[in-house]
């Protein structure tokens, strides 16, 4: 019991799997569907370019890409963002279920599924090129909504405020913390004994670059977007609790982080997903949906 909830703390804190208990997907074939030759990532781009699974050149790395949907006419298009330590088939029926009524597509990040991995550590900056390389191919000049869950969620959030010219609006499923290094530092003290001390010394690592995508993942000050929808949606099974003496402060510091995002626009609300642990757009598929369909539609007005 105690590793499980050890590893089920350390995939929400630092957005890894650590090689054990990532849920089973179904498989999405490659060059699925009527796909074309991928342009390169810097020539302009029709939203409704290709439908399912192929490779794109993106800053001289093969990325996985998946689309799916039509696009609304003046909507944007939804670009989900999946956590540390899964692919893009972990969202394939999940995608599927919002691209009824938008054009949606996923990628994976470098160190991520099928896409090339990282050839050293790699910033925050460094995997915001990547996507807006990504962004370039699928989107074109159409809005973007992001929707990421866990680390995609901290990722999509530090680069929509450089980015507002092209992303406009947010949904933010349980993202990490602005300040988990901070946080599990200040709850865990070195001196804790197991589980509890395993869980610190993987959050910092992963924190310092030990990650599948070589991300290094400091704390850092949350920036505004504008005033750009945002709906953020943070888990309601208390699960970090388990954790034996500090689970009620790891909650504590969760609902903190969650609130902190609130700060990256002024037009932003938090909700709670009743009967989900960290993946909600798995166990309350229907309010990530909800969620999702919310932003898109007050981008589109």
């Amino acid at each position: 019991m105690a590793r499980r909830i050890t590893l089920t703390a350390v995939t929400a804190l630092c957005c890894v799997a650590l090689g054990a208990g990532l849920v089973a997907c179904e498989e999405v074939p490659e060059d699925s569907g009527s796909a074309s030759p991928a342009p390169s990532a810097s020539s302009p781009a029709d939203a409704n370019a290709f439908s399912g699974t192929k490779k794109i050149s993106v800053e001289g790395h093969s990325v996985n890409v998946s689309c799916s949907g039509d696009a609304v006419d003046g909507g944007p298009v939804v670009v989900m963002m999946t956590g540390l330590g899964d692919d893009l088939t972990k969202m394939s029926g999940f995608q599927k279920t919002v691209s009824e009524e938008n054009r949606v597509c996923s990628f994976d990040r470098l160190g991520q599924g099928a896409s090339d991995k990282p050839a050293g550590p790699r910033t925050v900056a460094d995997s915001g090129k990547i996507l807006t390389g990504v962004l370039d191919r699928v989107a074109g000049d159409r809005p973007v909504v992001l929707a990421g869950h866990s680390l995609g969620g901290l990722l999509a959030a530090r680069y929509a405020p450089e980015h507002q010219d092209r992303v406009k609006g947010l949904v933010l499923m349980d993202a990490t913390s602005p300040t988990t290094t901070a946080d599990i530092s200040k709850v865990i003290p070195a001196s804790a004994e197991a589980p509890a001390d395993e869980l610190r010394a993987q959050t910092l690592a992963v924190n310092k670059g030990e990650n599948p995508e070589m991300l290094l993942l400091p704390d850092g000050p949350v920036r505004t977007a504008g005033d750009i929808p945002v709906e953020a949606v943070q888990h309601g099974v208390r699960y970090l609790g388990e954790v034996p003496t500090y689970g009620d402060d790891l909650e504590r510091v969760w609902t903190e982080g969650q609130h902190q995002w609130l700060g990256i626009s002024t037009d932003s609300e938090l909700s709670t997903a009743e009967k989900s642990a960290h993946d909600i757009y798995v166990d309350r598929p229907d309010l990530a949906v909800a969620a999702i369909r919310s932003v898109t539609a007050r981008v589109t007005g």
